[in-house]
């Protein structure tokens, strides 16, 4: 896969000094990554909750894909969690989702809690890259989750690239990167177009 946006940079230095905890998106091989814009809460420039909200472009994609999926998902069969649902692989790597589909088989009633999923979503969706990869490349960072993600038991990831206006659909045999004005099939036959949802809505993203 080829993303025209993702060119090589030297890597930006972390900010000197303790960094707050609740900066944190995702671990990965122990290692903390940071929210997308943790930079600017550290220097003053803006609050926690202005770099966790999501843009109204990536609300109403996320809001057309729930509706997608709760048109076809037989919900005493799956659990259809969003909101950044996590994922805990084990002690070094923690994961976040904008959508994950858990087989209630597999994410049984006895393992909901007040904690991250310990199993694997059938399906994660994302919606752009919430992590800062100012250390890594955007690509690496896509290739490095989504490999994690599988190696876990997760069998597709579906992600929306809203600047490049792709959708990355990835299976452990194949990803594949296509114009997200194209049919992209969830599961079982059941499609979303992003392009043509948002022409029909009259929306056109800059």
């Amino acid at each position: 896969m080829a993303v025209a946006y993702d060119t090589p940079r030297r890597p930006a230095p972390r900010p000197k000094g303790k960094i707050p905890e609740s900066l944190i998106y995702e671990i990965m091989d122990g290692k903390p990554i940071y929210r997308k814009g943790y930079r600017d809460v550290v220097s003053g420039k803006k609050t926690l909750e202005e770099i966790r909200g999501a843009s109204t472009l990536q609300s109403v994609i996320v809001s057309h894909l729930m509706k997608v999926i709760f048109s076809f998902l037989d919900d005493d069969v799956y659990f259809i969690l969003t909101g950044e649902p996590g994922v805990h692989i084990d002690h070094r790597n923690k994961l976040a989702n904008d959508i994950a589909i858990f087989d209630q088989t597999v994410l049984t009633p006895a393992k909901i809690s007040k904690k991250y999923a310990d199993v694997p979503p059938q399906i994660a969706l994302e919606v752009d890259i919430e992590a800062d990869v100012a250390e890594m490349t955007e690509t690496g960072y896509l290739y490095k989750k989504t490999r994690k993600l599988f190696d876990f038991g997760v069998q597709k990831i579906i992600w929306v690239l809203t600047d490049a206006q792709v959708v990355m659909i990835a299976t452990p045999e194949r990803i594949e990167t296509v114009n997200w004005d194209k049919d992209v099939e969830i599961m079982d036959g059941h499609v979303f177009n992003i392009g043509a949802y948002l022409t029909r809505k009259g929306i056109s993203p800059q």
